[in-house]
């Protein structure tokens, strides 16, 4: 008798238990289907392509080092093998044209350096700290060509000059 007590409280158990847990699902289920169905948000409008044509084929290529057009040419480049002359060690900052001489037919120009000594140079000499050559030289002012880097791998000529009286470049 008391097999059978403890068998039917062992089923009325198993019984139990399988309810709660059907029971939990049917209470799901009608709270779900109580609740207002919620709208689907509409998909984002598509926008139609717009087409790209690329105009910059005659170009440099960004991507390649060596140049920038028109201003630098591969063949501009400093000689590493020419001896430096005195002037070279100075930025053209530093220094300042005070006067022109000339002697035999030739013309020199008078440029002093800071500490205040004054150099004779003539057009074919080099000046400045970017191989500046000098391509001219006037009364009142001496015309020179700079080789700098164009900050793409290669290099460009740049005119600037010294002037009397100013040390000022362009």
């Amino acid at each position: 008798m008391i097999k059978a007590t403890v068998a039917t409280l062992a089923l009325a158990t198993l019984l139990a238990g399988c309810s709660s847990k059907d029971s939990d699902l049917q209470a799901f289920i009608d709270r779900t289907s109580q609740e207002q169905p919620g709208g689907v948000e509409p998909l984002p409008e598509v926008k139609p392509y717009d087409n790209f044509f690329y105009t910059a084929q005659g170009l440099r290529s960004p991507f390649v080092p060596g140049g920038s057009g028109d201003s630098s040419s591969p063949r501009v480049r400093p000689d590493i093998k020419r001896s430096r002359e005195f002037l070279e060690q100075f930025s053209l900052d530093t220094l300042k044209m005070v006067g022109t001489l000339v002697m035999n037919d030739r013309r020199y120009g008078l440029v002093q350096t800071r500490d205040g000594v004054v150099h004779r140079v003539l057009s074919g000499n080099y000046i400045g700290q970017n191989d500046g050559h000098i391509t001219k030289v006037d009364d009142s002012r001496i015309s020179i060509t700079e080789i700098v880097p164009d900050g793409l791998g290669g290099y460009m000529e740049r005119p600037t000059f010294l002037a009397l009286n100013e040390g000022g470049r362009e």
